[in-house]
């Protein structure tokens, strides 16, 4: 035992003596305040402690980082101390005496070697903390509150409020989860010194294939089938008009007998294309995978690819995220938000124009989101004041509901620091606000021995009533006629 002790005391005598030096004692002073804030905030999270973001980013990331530098700041200046002595000719021979036989030195002996077997454990929870909080909804979402704002707004109302960013962003495995801390990099650099572009461009072309993220949960050869469709639309007639539009759609998938049938089945085979722009709003070209594994390449007369398009663009595998681009991150246009809301009895009917006055407001536009605040919901009670006082001052608490429900839409949707307004992002489903499945199926792409690609509606969906104030379909339904 007496020679254990001997052996340790000759090995820490330099480490005692050079270690008295201003960076090592820095470094000790770092390394313990930071380590003991690290503990008592582990310790007040086990009794409901959440820290908002920014606290977070302290916590969780920073006070981690001045925690290894102290314990990097304590060698450094050891080595520094080491070298300067030598240099000046003043370093000892044989440096002083270590004697454990002093209480007090076993006892200092005992705590640093305490203090140095506590610190791994803090290194590996605090790495292992600060990994699992850069990959939750809140610091994506919340701590580069102005860049990611829109998008942190619609993920909140979507279907997926309750999927993490990361699961679609990046996804499993380690490879994409180092590229996405490389790229997070350079998303810090750029928020820093505010170079990030304004709106956020899309799609995201280095985005994970869809195949590796959204299938993890929706499996698209699973059979749908069809789903039954009701779309509600008010008019701008002083009634609010109610029509209705019916639709069957043929989702589909892999049916019962292993064929391919609906919109999900006729686009899982291998389907490629050339896009003309960066939004892959316009696509020229169109290569097709048949059944029997004959290719068909597809060419549109109206926008026909240039040479060096084909040549140099990006042929990309269609997947998931070229008809559902927007799966959590949407945005309404006012026409279709007011509807939802009419609809919901959130903005009344029995308003008179409702639904016109509240389009017109919504497409306004405004200096600010604080001013918008003050003017929409003023100028909805001025039109109603000036234009019908007895409903006015009947109907006050439709109207401050109608009010608070548009500053809610437009609070959802336009984000003027941002440059983001209606039709900012198009949203690829359908084809009515935007070109989506018309980018393709517009009858114009023909391959070479004359075929094109199908622009028959029922391929998709069977229409059984168009903006039908009362759709037969639907009486016979509930038992009608």
């Amino acid at each position: 035992m007496v020679k254990l002790w001997e052996s340790v005391a000759h090995f820490i005598r330099p480490v005692v003596y050079l270690s008295h030096n201003t960076i090592s004692r820095v470094g000790v002073v770092l390394t313990t305040t930071s380590a003991v804030t690290l503990l008592l905030t582990y310790a007040f999270q086990l009794f409901g402690y959440a820290p908002n973001p920014y606290v977070g980013i302290l916590l969780f990331l920073v006070l981690p980082g001045v925690f290894v530098l102290g314990l990097v700041l304590i060698p450094v200046g050891m080595v520094r101390e080491f070298k300067k002595e030598r240099r000046l000719g003043v370093l000892p021979a044989v440096y002083p005496t270590v004697d454990f036989r002093q209480r007090e030195v076993r006892r200092t002996a005992l705590f640093v070697a305490a203090m140095t077997a506590i610190n791994v454990p803090i290194f590996a929870v605090a790495s292992y903390r600060g990994t699992v909080y850069m990959e939750s909804v809140q610091f994506c979402g919340q701590t580069c509150h102005q860049v990611m704002m829109p998008e942190f707004t619609a993920h909140q109302r979507s279907a997926h409020a309750r999927v993490a960013c990361v699961d679609c962003h990046i996804g499993p495995g380690a490879p994409w989860f180092v590229r996405s801390k490389l790229s997070g990099s350079y998303q810090v650099l750029a928020v820093t010194f505010n170079l990030y572009p304004r709106p956020i461009p899309t799609p995201v072309h280095n985005l994970r294939p869809a195949r590796e993220t959204c299938e993890q949960c929706h499996w698209p050869e699973k059979f749908s089938g069809d789903k039954f469709v009701v779309k509600t639309k008010f008019g701008d007639d002083e009634q609010n008009s109610i029509s209705k539009t019916v639709l069957l759609l043929h989702i589909g998938g892999l049916s019962a007998n292993r064929e391919l049938v609906g919109i999900h089945g006729r686009h899982l085979g291998v389907a490629t294309y050339v896009a003309s722009d960066d939004k892959r709003q316009v696509i020229p070209w169109v290569s097709y995978q048949n059944e029997d594994g004959s290719v068909t390449e597809y060419v549109s007369t109206e926008t026909p690819p240039t040479p060096e398009l084909l040549a140099k663009g990006e042929r990309r595998l269609m997947d998931c995220m070229d008809c559902h681009n927007r799966p959590t991150h949407a945005f309404d246009l006012p026409e279709g938000a007011v509807n939802r809301a009419m609809l919901a009895g959130r903005i009344s009917p029995s308003l008179p124009f409702a639904r016109k006055v509240s389009v017109e407001l919504l497409q306004r536009d405004y200096a600010t989101r604080l001013a918008a605040q003050t003017e929409l919901p003023e100028t909805l009670r001025e039109y109603y004041r000036k234009n019908y006082f007895a409903v006015y001052n009947g109907q006050r608490a439709q109207i401050e509901q109608a009010a608070a429900t548009l500053l809610e839409i437009y609070e959802g949707n336009i984000f003027p620091q941002m440059n983001v307004t209606w039709g900012t992002y198009p949203n690829n489903i359908g084809h009515t606000d935007f070109p989506g499945c018309f980018r393709c199926h517009d009858g114009s792409h023909a391959s070479q021995d004359g075929r094109t690609i199908s622009q028959d509606c029922n391929s998709c969906h069977n229409l059984l009533a168009m903006e039908d104030p009362d759709p037969q379909i639907l009486r016979q339904l509930a038992g009608g006629e």
